[in-house]
């Protein structure tokens, strides 16, 4: 069983792809959404578990709430409003919310910093 999650932008998933494992597979919209790519994202993930993992701005809502409406069963991860989207989100916030979403046992946990 393969895991998605599906993001906004390249700088999302480089973000995040230094905090999760190779298993988890992370998608991008490029910021937009239309009927073939959300139908090529549907073709790729198939019946697989899913994330949403969208901004907190009206560019993301937007993009989530097409893709609630494709992915009705997905889990919906959310960034802090005032963060600048998910790549300019703390990476302290993003663990936390992947440990809330479930899959903690997939998160490569940062060094702690050598100077607090």
């Amino acid at each position: 069983m393969s895991i998605f999650i599906i993001v906004e932008g390249k700088n999302d998933r480089s973000k995040l792809r230094r905090l999760l494992q190779e298993e988890i597979r992370i998608l991008c919209t490029f910021g937009t959404l239309n009927s073939s790519k959300l139908e090529a994202l549907r073709k790729e993930i198939k019946d697989e578990e899913v994330y949403l993992f969208m901004d907190n701005d009206s560019s993301g809502k937007k993009i989530r709430s097409m893709l609630r409406d494709a992915f009705p069963d997905a889990g919906h991860i959310y960034t802090r409003r005032g963060y600048p989207g998910v790549e300019g989100t703390p990476d302290e916030y993003l663990v936390a919310q992947l440990e809330k979403a479930g899959l903690e046992e997939y998160i490569i946990y940062p060094d702690p910093p050598l100077f607090p």
